[in-house]
């Protein structure tokens, strides 16, 4: 039986429920909760301080902002010598400089370069059903990285060490969709930052903001170094699930001959054809299912677990009946009819085998005998299964 996990919206980062903040909070508010918990285990100073200076992180894992903007990768990074001669890794010395003039350093896509957030991210992801990434912002004393702006996605901030003043504003365009940056409405951004903030508060290590996307909001650094790490919440919406949608009716038309057919010679417009294309394109969407579009995009927005190839040839390598092994995390499986698709590829399976793909599908650990031998060697050297103790 499996240990209980348990929920790290309710334990971490919100104090309550799923159903609670999906029926109060979630898309509709911002939300302050106060010492929410420890993050130490996540991230700190020193994690910093390893990433740039000892990871070969190369852009745009790293990104640098003062005043506003954002600053030219060339006046941060540069060639690390011989045996690792590209041009476009992070120049420690050049970061430090810049930081000590009152650079934000912004450390980029956390879920892939730091293990502690990488796996509270998937984990936050398989509970909210949203892809997630993770960001940290590392600003100096008394200074700010960005002005008022919103994002295209919730997030979660957690403050990791210092203190930070943050200036809360509601929507001028609420929801926005990935395509609708604040840029687009400057005008109306730079307005609405002259008034009063709704929330005007300054997070200190343990404190958790919660904004919906489109939210504004702009924050300052105060008497110390502030760290504080930023999940994006990557939404999907209706509006999404639209697109594949028209996206499944129009694959559908293209079996359609009369749709495939050439407009009249010296047609200067829609009129006379539009109607029957819209008759034929509202059929086809009521037929449309929208399902493997979703899951394929859905499977395209985030990586499996890690995978350690060498403990992984050694599982195949030492395989027999009491070898135990697991469905490897954040794979986005689904088995449909005889296919097995996931973030690594699909595999056929014949119908005896069924039964065994079902079962290891519940993520509990299973031995090679209980699956199949056979099964479990073609599945280890997919990548689909690991070995339990990995």
């Amino acid at each position: 039986m499996k240990p209980l996990v348990k929920p790290l919206l309710e334990t971490r980062l919100t104090g309550l429920s799923q159903d609670e903040f999906a029926r109060d909070i979630w898309a509709r508010t911002a939300l302050l909760t106060r010492r929410a918990s420890d993050f130490s285990d996540l991230f700190s100073a020193e994690a910093v301080d390893e990433l740039i200076s000892r990871r070969g992180l190369r852009t745009p894992f790293l990104r640098v902002a003062k005043d506003g903007a954002t600053l030219p990768e060339a006046s941060f990074t540069s060639s690390a010598g011989v045996g690792a001669t590209v041009g476009d890794q992070l120049d420690d010395t050049a970061l430090w400089r810049l930081f000590a003039d009152g650079g934000t350093l912004v450390l980029q896509a956390l879920q892939r370069t730091w293990g502690p957030v990488a796996d509270f991210s998937a984990r936050l992801s398989t509970e909210l059903g949203h892809p997630v990434q993770a960001n940290a912002y590392v600003t100096p004393p008394q200074n700010r990285g960005f002005d008022d702006h919103y994002d295209v996605h919730d997030v979660f901030v957690l403050q990791i060490e210092g203190t930070k003043r943050w200036l809360i504003r509601e929507p001028v365009h609420p929801d926005p969709l990935r395509d609708q940056p604040w840029t687009d409405r400057r005008r109306a951004v730079a307005e609405a930052a002259k008034s009063e903030p709704c929330i005007d508060t300054v997070l200190e290590p343990g404190d958790v903001l919660y904004l919906p996307r489109g939210w504004l909001h702009a924050a300052q650094a105060q008497g110390e170094v502030s760290i504080h790490l930023t999940l994006g919440i990557h939404s999907w919406t209706r509006h999404a699930l639209a697109e594949q949608l028209a996206q499944a009716a129009l694959a559908m038309l293209r079996e359609d001959p009369q749709m495939r057919g050439t407009l009249p010679l010296g047609v200067n417009g829609p009129e006379g054809e539009i109607d029957i294309v819209r008759e034929r394109l509202v059929a086809a969407i009521t037929r449309a299912d929208p399902a493997p579009q979703f899951h394929r995009t859905r499977r395209s927005h985030g990586r499996p677990a890690a995978l350690g190839p060498l403990a992984q040839l050694k599982a195949v390598d030492g395989l027999g009946p009491l070898s135990r092994v697991r469905l490897r995390g954040e794979l986005e499986a689904r088995l449909e009819g005889g296919r097995l698709s996931t973030r690594v590829g699909w595999l056929e399976f014949a119908e005896t085998d069924l039964p065994s793909v079902a079962r290891m599908l519940d993520g509990e650990v299973r031995t090679a005998d209980d699956l199949g031998v056979e099964l479990v060697e073609r599945l280890l050297r997919a990548g689909v299964l690991v070995p339990a103790e990995q």
